[in-house]
């Protein structure tokens, strides 16, 4: 009876671990393909006797992580390509990677940018020239061209961005510090990060990147415009930045394991037209507002709640201001801050918990010429606002 229960107990075991094997790097006894586990288990004897459980547990080899990301580098590494970029300045390197058989491949606008020549380095050690055919500074995107044969290449597929969850395993692969073909793992850390854009305001301000993907997944110097990966070799993201802690002692960035990857959405929204050579126009709403909102931000600025997007500056005469939204504009004993302000807890009735959901939906969700019902808090009112979205205008 003792083998008897231990042997139920094993199967038992099996089937909870086998939902979570990818967390596991042990293994003792492998099922092999085509193999159940009913196969695996003899029927119970009346005579068994049940023995103290020592045994460790068994997983199956061809779910543990180790294997899924051994196939996943061997099936997606030929897709991805190191960037070589000259100019008048001097040189550099990035990442890109094959997003069709027609020859474009997909990088950051800040690898190229200013580029006078672009060589694309293949794994295979196919080296050619690039042309850039497609930029936007607005998300960090660009799109170069390059004149090789389909079979050749080995385009990515993308993923669905909004499907990505906060925990969920994702692979860098790219060419940090020159290094090409290098893989790192980790996980998505937090998801609708926002940036500074490349592109500027008339004021000189900049404008802001939204919906990135926010990954412990190593980035360096080099990796940028490489893809972030899931488990099934989809692109998830674009890597784009990385946040630094200072300098070391010879002068180079100090990785603190924030990294930045621009999502798959927003490249699906631009890709076409940056293929086709033309801008990508983004929705524009005309109003700044603080990122998030604290307690004592709250107090001081008279609201009855310390989430949503508090307006602190709206441009004269944009789309907000047309619609009759409101900025601060009375003192509060923290400096530069104002009250009197419209605080937007949902657009589209979305709710709005601070800006960066404010972006990312209207990013994703609205183009130039469309109408976006913002609600507001105005001194303790609920209000409700048509803006019709304008385009972000160019310098």
């Amino acid at each position: 009876m003792k083998e008897n229960k231990f042997k139920i107990w094993l199967v038992i075991s099996v089937l909870l671990i086998a939902t979570m094997a990818c967390s596991f790097v042990g293994i003792v006894e492998q099922i092999e393909p085509g193999e159940t586990i009913d196969e695996l288990v003899e029927e119970p004897n009346e005579n068994d006797e049940v023995d103290q459980v020592t045994s460790p547990i068994v997983v199956a080899n061809d779910i543990l992580l180790q294997d899924v990301l051994v196939d996943l580098y061997e099936s997606v590494s030929p897709g991805v390509v190191s960037i070589q970029v000259y100019a008048g300045v001097g040189s550099g390197i990035g990442s890109g990677f094959v997003i069709d058989e027609e020859g474009h491949i997909v990088t950051n606008y800040h690898v190229v940018q200013r580029a006078e020549e672009v060589e694309v380095h293949f794994p295979s050690g196919l080296k050619v020239y690039g042309e850039v055919i497609g930029e936007d500074l607005d998300s960090d995107l660009a799109v170069i061209k390059v004149d090789v044969d389909p079979e050749y290449l080995y385009p990515l597929p993308l993923a669905d961005s909004d499907q990505v969850r906060v925990g969920q395993t994702v692979v860098a692969i790219g060419n940090p510090f020159g290094l090409s073909g290098t893989m790192t793992v980790g996980i998505v850390s937090a998801r609708g990060r926002t940036l500074e854009s490349i592109r500027q305001t008339e004021t000189g301000a900049f404008f802001s990147a939204g919906d990135l993907i926010q990954t412990d997944a190593t980035i360096n110097p080099g990796n940028s415009g490489g893809p972030l990966l899931n488990l099934n070799g989809e692109v998830v993201g674009i890597n784009r930045a990385l946040q630094t802690g200072g300098i070391t002692q010879t002068g180079g960035p100090i990785n603190t394991g924030i990294g930045f990857a621009i999502s798959s959405n927003i490249l699906q929204l631009v890709l076409p037209t940056l293929k086709a050579g033309e801008s990508y126009n983004y929705p524009y709403l005309g109003l700044s507002s603080l990122p998030s909102l604290t307690l004592t931000q709250a107090e001081f600025l008279e609201l009855t709640q310390a989430t949503g997007a508090y307006i602190v500056d709206l441009v004269p005469g944009g789309p907000s201001d047309q619609a009759g939204l409101q900025a601060g504009d009375r003192p509060t004993p923290i400096a530069g801050l104002f009250a009197g302000g419209d605080l937007i807890i949902a657009v589209d009735d979305v709710e709005v918990l601070e800006f960066s959901e404010l972006l990312s939906y209207m990013l994703l969700n609205k183009q130039p010429g469309e109408e976006m019902i913002i609600s507001v808090l105005r001194d303790g009112e609920a209000l409700e606002f048509a803006v019709i979205l304008g385009e972000r205008p160019t310098n």
